[in-house]
């Protein structure tokens, strides 16, 4: 059956070859190679292609034209070696190169990283794909081309196992030849010729292709399987460095940034205080903190780019240095925890100013003192972006630490560049010192910018880093180029192209024959040539080095089943213990959180149930619980507590009293009826919102009662008897005058509390007052009876008990009198001895008035 299908991948491969109206002469010699081939394209050639399908033997083009020779025959197997293609940066290469001869500038090595990285996203999503049907039908020893706008990978399928692949990628060229672009202009045409049939235009069916679309597709070796494939990768931002500094305007905006970015990171650093306190620094730096001391130097310091140059003196001292740049030093000084001091004459600005100088001093050193040449400062910028410092001898105390130079210097000179960068969508946005600071701060946790050969690019790149920042020096054909590289981490669009894996095997034969066998050396041979129909250009490419020229050929590379995110979601992994007591766990854990919630949904509608059938009852019997529990006053002694026997005794010396309660809690149970539905639904509900508080509240309102009833005692006594129309002794008006005053004061004193909409339900509270003479249950009772009844029954009402309060609080709290006491302590007992009583006449006709009420309700 294989042999079988390698029949057929034979014939495709040789009828699309040689077809005559579509052939892609790459030389001379095809076009007599093809008169030639006419008497081989037969039975002869039908023959050889048998002969190889038996013995699994490639059949390749013969210098890259229509004759077909047959290879020998070698088994399937793929034997791994060194490809040639290892990313070179500082890490492999000695210090003499990296400095002198910047090793690995071309662009092939320096974007060779892109696709290790795509490499990375393939192991973990490959398999899973294959599996899904997204690369369509596959099987070992399958080809197939990534194609984008700049990344194109030929992935090699070596093995494919249960649940795993084994796979090697090979990266082709960014900007690959013109006979490279060609094919890859092929592979991402669309159908825009789709009308033709023959000679005609008679136009196609609804969702079919036209013939000559139709036609024109059967005869290729490679097939789009699927148009859009989804990797993680990043998007890469070019810049010419020319164009972004030729002026002197942008040059000095870099210098600006370049001094802030030192002084940033001189006053973030841990180590500032160190620097600081040391003697040996602050012994050299010495003349820097002179106010007449000038920095003069003509080759290192220009007008056109430091801001701080002063042309009279021909120079920079430490006073044009301040006028510019104290701000900035203030405010990040500011900006530490511990306290920095930065005005002029402290040693943070000494060492700022020094540090800024020798700055400067090492730009102009490593452009060779020409800084005024837009080349000689790209060639000093890229210089100290990748950490070559030229230091000059009067600069050497910056080696006292070198954390000076890693630290401060190294990290100013590639942060200014990122803010040069930004500062072309913002221009006026950096001018605020706080916005500034921000920016530096995000930039230093969240960027990564640093040289391509350092080390740490490549560890970022492939850590899958957000954002990344480098300046490339480009020495190709002659072109002498720096170039901003900006990475972005985003997701990148590909087309999957899979290739007749025979028409490979023989392309690849073919070169081996011409480069090894014949010596042909030739870099523009004819087999090398595009032709759109096999991708000639593009599988010759990938070939292994020095037969083809690939970027970048990864080892062989196994991508796992369990890695592929949404498989993983849906299978669960691999079945372990580990995996088997995560699953258990889970489920154990769901059924607990289900089942406690089921009981909670159960006790809440048992709760709604209960408590909508006695409601009202627990407002009219919660009140005389909770006015009879120990509660702390405010002064923080504490009220007396009702003991349960006691409320059982005075409910049972007042049975009908109880009686009528319950009656009104069986009312108040049943829905209320229109004509009552306003001034009852009115008094409820200050009822229930004041229960809580109205001992507190009483308590309160009891002491004020008692200190005017003394006030009001002492002035009755000196004031003369007034003659009232009546049978009233002088101690009856004397009662009834401290009665009516003490009602007036309870009334205005609830009024000021409460309200005027709130008044009915603060009488309550004057019930609950009388707590301490021994009557809670029936005062809670005569003032819930009240509310009841409505606002007619309450004010008829307010005034007998606004004197049963007073006269309960007043025996509650009155001192107990001597047995020497006089006349005085005797009419105090007679009044007394009144109040209870008009009080107990009051109650009678408070209850025979509140069941006639009741009665008539029913």
């Amino acid at each position: 059956f294989f042999q079988l299908w390698d029949l057929l991948q034979k014939l495709q491969f040789i009828m699309t070859y040689i077809a005559p109206w579509q052939i892609a002469w790459g030389s001379s010699f095809h076009v007599f190679a093809q008169l030639f081939a006419i008497p081989h394209n037969s039975a002869m050639l039908f023959f050889q292609t048998l002969a190889t399908s038996i013995f699994s033997t490639p059949l390749s083009p013969f210098l890259g034209s229509v004759i077909f020779i047959a290879s020998y025959a070698r088994p399937i197997k793929f034997w791994e070696k060194n490809y040639n293609t290892k990313r070179s940066d500082h890490s492999n290469t000695r210090l003499a190169i990296q400095i002198e001869k910047d090793a690995g500038n071309d662009d092939n090595n320096l974007n060779s990283i892109f696709y290790e990285h795509l490499t990375r996203s393939l192991q973990e999503s490959l398999c899973g794909d294959l599996i899904l049907g997204r690369w369509g039908n596959y099987s070992t020893g399958d080809c197939f081309i990534l194609a984008s706008d700049y990344l194109n990978a030929f992935v090699h399928l070596i093995e494919i196992g249960n649940g795993l692949v084994t796979f090697q990628l090979r990266g082709l060229e960014f900007r690959g030849t013109y006979c490279q672009q060609r094919e890859v202009e092929a592979i991402t045409e669309g159908d825009e010729d789709n009308e033709g049939c023959c000679c005609c235009k008679p136009g196609h069916l609804p969702h079919l292709l036209s013939c000559n679309a139709a036609f024109n597709l059967r005869w290729l070796t490679w097939e789009i399987t699927r148009t859009q494939y989804i990797l993680e990768g990043y998007s890469i931002i070019d810049n010419n460095a020319a164009t972004m500094l030729q002026v002197f305007d942008l040059r000095r905006i870099l210098i600006r940034y370049y001094i802030k970015s030192i002084i940033y990171f001189t006053a973030s650093s841990p180590k500032i205080l160190d620097w600081i306190k040391d003697e040996s620094i602050q012994k050299i730096l010495q003349p820097y903190a002179k106010w007449h001391y000038i920095e003069r130097d003509l080759a290192m310091f220009n007008i056109n780019i430091d801001e701080d140059y002063v042309p009279c003196l021909q120079g920079i001292t430490r006073a044009s240095f301040c006028s510019v740049y104290l701000d900035w030093i203030q405010f990040c000084a500011r900006k530490r925890v511990e306290h920095l001091d930065s005005d002029e004459d402290s040693p943070l600005v000494t060492l700022s100013f020094a540090l800024c100088i020798l700055g400067r001093r090492a730009l102009g050193t490593a452009a060779h003192n020409m800084a005024i040449s837009l080349d000689s400062f790209l060639y000093g910028l890229h210089a100290l972006f990748k950490g070559d410092f030229r230091i000059a001898a009067k600069d050497e105390w910056v080696f006292a630490d070198m954390d000076l130079l890693h630290k401060v210097l190294a990290p100013a000179i590639r942060m200014s560049l990122k803010l040069h960068q930004d500062q072309f969508t913002c221009p006026d946005e950096y001018e605020d010192p706080a916005v500034l600071y921000e920016a530096i701060q995000s930039f230093e946790e969240k960027v990564v910018i640093c040289h391509e050969g350092d080390p740490a690019w490549r560890s970022a790149v492939l850590s899958n880093r957000e954002e990344l920042l480098t300046l490339r020096h480009v020495v190709d054909e002659g072109a002498d180029e720096y170039k901003v590289i900006m990475l972005h981490k985003s997701y990148l669009s590909f087309k999957v192209i899979k290739v007749n894996k025979e028409c490979v095997r023989g392309l690849w034969a073919g070169q081996q024959q011409e480069l090894i066998f014949l010596r042909n050396r030739n870099p523009e041979r004819g087999s090398i040539q595009n032709n759109k129909q096999v991708l000639r250009n593009l599988i010759n490419s990938s070939c292994d080095q020095p037969l083809g020229y690939p970027m970048y050929v990864s080892p062989l590379t196994t991508s796992y089943l369990g890695t592929h995110s949404q498989l993983r979601n849906i299978w669960g992994g691999p079945v372990s213990l580990d995996n088997i007591k995560k699953w258990f766990r889970s489920k154990w854990l769901r059924m607990r959180k289900d089942c406690h919630a089921a009981h909670h949904e159960r006790g809440n509608a048992e709760e709604g149930d209960s408590g909508g059938g006695s409601s009202s009852g627990s407002n009219s019997t919660g009140n005389s619980s909770q006015s009879s529990s120990s509660q702390p006053t405010r002064d923080g002694t504490p009220q007396l507590q009702t003991s349960s026997q006691e409320v059982h005794q005075r409910a049972g010396r007042r049975k009908p009293r109880s009686q009528s309660i319950q009656a009104h809690t069986a009312l108040n149970q049943m829905p209320p009826a229109s004509s009552h539905s306003g001034p009852m639904a009115e008094s409820r509900q200050p009822f229930i919102q004041t229960s809580t508080s109205a001992h507190e509240i009483a308590q309160r309102l009891s002491s004020s009662q008692l200190s005017f009833h003394n006030s009001a005692t002492s002035v009755f006594s000196q004031s003369p008897a007034v003659p009232v129309a009546g049978q009233l002794t002088v101690q009856d008006r004397a009662a009834a005058m401290l009665r009516s005053s003490l009602a007036s004061s309870t009334s205005s004193t609830l009024s000021l509390l409460f309200g005027k909409r709130s008044f009915s339900s603060a009488l309550v509270i004057s019930g609950l007052s009388a707590a301490d003479g021994g009557n809670t249950s029936d005062t809670q009772s005569s003032s819930s009876m009240n509310i009841a009844m409505g606002p007619s029954a309450r004010a008829a009402s307010q005034a007998t008990r606004q004197l049963t309060e007073t006269c309960e609080a007043t025996d509650a709290t009155e001192p107990k009198p001597r047995r020497e006491a006089g006349p005085a302590h005797a009419i105090l007992m007679s009044r007394n001895l009144e109040c209870r009583r008009a009080s107990q006449e009051d109650m009678a006709l408070e209850d025979t008035a509140s069941q006639q009420s009741l009665s008539e309700e029913q």
